[in-house]
């Protein structure tokens, strides 16, 4: 109902004109908006998961929309720079991707160099060196795609269970036992690859064929090298997609990640997004100690002058935002409607993307 009653209030603002207003307003150019995409679906990735994937004909008509109407797309550096100098260009964005797929270097690359924007490629980097399908995103898109078919686990975790995978809570259930047995098996990287393989095996799906188009893959090092030259921004999101509350396991993740990206780029990072969105006081100071100079969430806003710079919001685009959405925060006039929540919820698995 919240969403019915935001797409027509935004809907009539438009046709009255309100959203050209905002945007060419004092109000709009003061404030920074940094849009957030994760993954370009090569198949049917945004029907399995429409949180994390979008289809390329969507991720383009978003790119037309963002020329069409003029917006000045910075390097993330420069507007945060200019930001807090008071000294923004008008309808100003800075375009961001979590994560590093492989999709993004295929598909969603290619779209926006023609549109010659800036982007910053917030890398994880576990994955990139070992270059497999991600295990806690290949799982449930494996249970995902046999969702015509009924599971027993057996063969692959040992127990005596089924699970009829037409039906979502099933599917959950599946998953969650996949995952629980690689935990208490401590399995390494290669093995859980092993078990994803008997798992796709189990559901009569082509493992090679995925293996073969990258499918939930990160990128690899010569890719990162590749976008790196060629101007794209690559930042850091952690080595194995997680923000330990423990001091030193914090430090690690951030300079393992650090390390990894001056490898692949020869560049020394400064500026993190938090993998999930998930964030706390105390990783605050561990930052600033460690060189980072600025953190972006996916909690929804514009970034102001007096935004603190390990707080910046996001606008996470996605496959569930309607055109009209998106268009209304370009100008910032979405900001200002009601949402169910104050913090945007992180997706419904936090992925790790690590041994």
């Amino acid at each position: 109902m919240l969403k019915k009653l935001k797409l027509a209030t935004l809907t009539s603002l438009k046709t009255a004109g309100v959203f050209s207003l905002v945007q060419r307003s004092k109000w709009r150019r003061e404030r920074l908006l940094i849009v957030a995409y994760h993954g370009i679906a090569q198949e049917d990735e945004d029907q399995w998961n429409p949180e994390l994937f979008m289809p390329l004909a969507s991720f383009r008509s978003r790119m037309e929309t963002i020329k069409k109407l003029g917006y000045t797309v910075l390097p993330l550096s420069e507007s945060l720079q200019r930001l807090y100098a008071n000294d923004l260009p008008e309808r100003c964005l800075a375009l961001t991707f979590d994560d590093g797929m492989y999709d993004f270097y295929k598909l969603a690359y290619p779209i926006i160099k023609e549109f010659n924007f800036p982007v910053t490629l917030y890398l994880t980097t576990y994955y990139s060196f070992f270059n497999r399908p991600v295990f806690d995103a290949i799982c449930p898109y494996l249970i995902w795609k046999g969702r015509d078919k009924t599971l027993h686990l057996k063969e692959i975790t040992g127990q005596d269970l089924e699970f009829d995978l037409s039906l979502d809570g099933a599917r959950a259930q599946a998953t969650d036992e996949v995952f629980d047995f690689a935990r208490r098996a401590k399995l390494s990287a290669s093995e859980k690859d092993v078990l994803a393989g008997t798992l796709a095996k189990q559901l009569s799906i082509d493992y090679e064929a995925l293996l073969a188009k990258r499918i939930l893959h990160l990128l690899n090092p010569e890719e990162v090298r590749q976008l790196a030259d060629d101007g794209v921004d690559v930042q850091l999101h952690t080595h194995r997609h997680r923000t330990p509350l423990e001091y030193q396991s914090f430090c690690h993740e951030i300079e393992d990640n650090r390390t990894c990206i001056r490898t692949m780029t020869g560049n020394h990072a400064t500026h993190l997004c938090y993998p999930s969105g998930i964030y706390n006081d105390a990783f605050f100071p561990w930052l600033k100690e460690m060189g980072v100079v600025s953190a972006t969430t996916c909690d929804p806003g514009l970034a102001t002058k007096e935004t603190d710079r390990m707080l910046l919001p996001r606008f996470v685009d996605t496959s569930l935002q309607e055109p009209i959405i998106f268009e209304g925060w370009l100008t910032g006039v979405s900001a200002s409607l009601p949402r169910r929540h104050k913090v945007a919820p992180p997706p419904k698995k936090t992925w790790d993307f690590s041994s």
